[in-house]
Parts: C-alpha cells; sequence; structure tokens
C-alpha cells in the first residue's frame, strides 16, 4: 500500500481516459471489497448553528446569513432514538455532528453518555465535533467511539480561500491526536468549491500520505445554500466529480470511499457511475446535518435497480483484505 503519492502523479490519473481511469479504479475496488456491497451510515445533527467558524460553504457559521437558527444540544433520549430508528432502516454506523469549534465542558460529557448508549445498541459510533485535544480524544475512545469525522476539506494552497479562522495544521493535529487515542478515521474533502484539479489532486495527495490511510474517506459535492459566500459558485463537471472519487479508490485502495454531501442534487445515473468508480459508501436517510439527502426509500429502490446490497457485518472484520500490488 503506497503512502508516498505526490501531487504530480495523482494529477495524471486525473488525465488518464475516462474508461481508463474507471477500469484501473474497479480493480483495486475489487482486490479489497465486495463491489456489489455498499456501507450504510446516518448522520444528525445533535448541535446545529452558531459556529464560530468561517467556512464559506457552511450555513451554520454566525458569519453568514442563511437564517438558520442556532438550537441548543439535543437530549440524550433524542439521540439514542434516532440512533434506534437509523439501525432499523439498516444503516451499520451513527454519526453525530455538533457544530462548535471544539466540545466543553458539560456539553462534552453528555456527548461521551451518547456515544455509550449508542455504542450499546451495536452500532459503530462516528462523531464530528471540531477540534480535539489529546485528552477529548482518548476519552471519545474509552466511550467507545469507533471513528471521528474531521475533514480536510481542500489542500493547503487553496485552503485560505474557504476557511480562515482554522488553520490547516489545527486539523492535522485533531487527526493525530485522534490516531495516537486508537481511533480510526473519517476524513476526506469537498469539492466544487472554486478549486483547480490541481487542488483537487493535493486533497488526495495529502490523504493518500497519511499512514495509515483514512480508514473513512467522505467525498463531498458542495451544495450551494443561499447566503453562504459559495453559493454562486460554478458547478462543477459530474465527470470531474466521478474522477475524484476514482482517483480516491485507486490511491487508498482498502478505504471506504464515501459518497456524501451533494447526493440530493445528483440523477441516479451519477450516483451509479460513482459506485463503478469505487464509493462503497453513502450517508443514509433525510438529512446531512442541515442539508438534503436521498430519503431511504429512494435509496433502497436505486440499490435494487444496480444490484447492490448494504453491508451488514461490522467493518473490520468482514472487509476482504487482499494483498494487491499497486
Amino acid at each position: 500500500m503506497r503512502h508516498d503519492w505526490t501531487v504530480d502523479e495523482i494529477e495524471k490519473l486525473f488525465e488518464l481516459p475516462f474508461n481508463d481511469l474507471l477500469f484501473k479504479a474497479q480493480q483495486c475496488h475489487r482486490a479489497h471489497f465486495d463491489a456489489n456491497t455498499v456501507q450504510l451510515s446516518t448522520l444528525l445533527s445533535i448541535k446545529t448553528g452558531g459556529c464560530p467558524e468561517d467556512c464559506k460553504y457552511c450555513p451554520q457559521s454566525v458569519h453568514h446569513g442563511t437564517g438558520l437558527e442556532r438550537e441548543l444540544l439535543m437530549k440524550k433520549e433524542e439521540v439514542v432514538a434516532a440512533a434506534r430508528r437509523a439501525r432499523e432502516k439498516g444503516a451499520t454506523r451513527f454519526c453525530i455532528g455538533a457544530a462548535w469549534r471544539e466540545p466543553k465542558g458539560r456539553a462534552f460529557e453528555l456527548v461521551l453518555d451518547m456515544v455509550r448508549e449508542i455504542k450499546a445498541m451495536g452500532l459503530e459510533v462516528c462523531a464530528t465535533l471540531g477540534m480535539l485535544d489529546a485528552d477529548q480524544a482518548q476519552r471519545l475512545k474509552e466511550a467507545g467511539l469507533d471513528y471521528y469525522n474531521h475533514n480536510l476539506d481542500t489542500d493547503p494552497e487553496f485552503y485560505g480561500e474557504i476557511i480562515t479562522t482554522r488553520t490547516y495544521e489545527d486539523r492535522l493535529n485533531t487527526l493525530r491526536h485522534v490516531r495516537d487515542a486508537g481511533m480510526s478515521i473519517c476524513c476526506g474533502g469537498i469539492v466544487g468549491m472554486g478549486e483547480s484539479r490541481r487542488h483537487r489532486a493535493g486533497l488526495i495527495a495529502q490523504l493518500a500520505r497519511m499512514q495509515p490511510h483514512p480508514e473513512s474517506v467522505p467525498i463531498n459535492m458542495l451544495v450551494k445554500v443561499p447566503g453562504t459566500p459559495l453559493a454562486a459558485a460554478d458547478e462543477l463537471d459530474a465527470f470531474e466529480f466521478v474522477r475524484t472519487i476514482a482517483v480516491a479508490r485507486i490511491t487508498m485502495p482498502a478505504s471506504w470511499v464515501r459518497l456524501s454531501a451533494g447526493r440530493e442534487q445528483m440523477s441516479e445515473e451519477l450516483q451509479a457511475l460513482c459506485f463503478l468508480a469505487g464509493a462503497n459508501s453513502i450517508f443514509y436517510g433525510e438529512k446531512l446535518l442541515t442539508t438534503g439527502n436521498p430519503e431511504a426509500d429512494r435509496d433502497r429502490r436505486l440499490f435494487e435497480r444496480l444490484g447492490l446490497q448494504p453491508y451488514r457485518e461490522p467493518t473490520p472484520s468482514s472487509r476482504r483484505m487482499v494483498n494487491a500490488v499497486d
């Protein structure tokens, strides 16, 4: 498994003829996974709005006038009930997200209780709570958290065009604390924010040079929310999005590549191409934090048409890990 990808090498993958790129991605995919299964995760916003960060894509930022009202932290009973419903609909991983710069005080203690309760239900548990210090990461691990989501968003060169309130190194430090605590990482980015293909290659390079690679790699298509600075961003070419999925699969062949935000705006044909390119995980349900997501029944019908099956077993124990030559 390679961890020394250069940006130039990755950019050359992007430049391959489309059919060749997808063929190479399928080879990598089938060497490590059942090509006809998709892992299902459900994401719940447990504390919405009022975030002090200035991420230009985010409707939850206090810096943008999106009309999104700030909400208090949900009660544990409500979160556990939502996790139970997600499990009944086929999700194997339940993710909780809070619009914080970093978790603090009593709120963090309540999140730890939520993690314990969800883990006791037999679900994998993921959280995205902003920046963590080493002690917080260790306490989340002890509570039973399996994954921590902390996206890089884009490559270091373009990052300053999107966010100024948190540095790239801040993000990398949180990921180091998560790794040191023994948790798996869910880390990817957003495309369609006005970045160049070189920037997309730079993002993939950052992820693919991690040792080990992130266990889950969400690839998000920008959701253009009115009131955010990126509401008028140019549309990313659909084939370029599929190429990004394929390049992520080739460079991180044993990671779950998640087709994440933006699915509400994607045609079924585009989603099918993404699965062909190596996407094998989705967020399942009606909402991703504050933006829409295809409803579970629609996803089930699409799976039936494509012959895809939900992934049922706990992720670490049933993944087909085959030593492949990259």
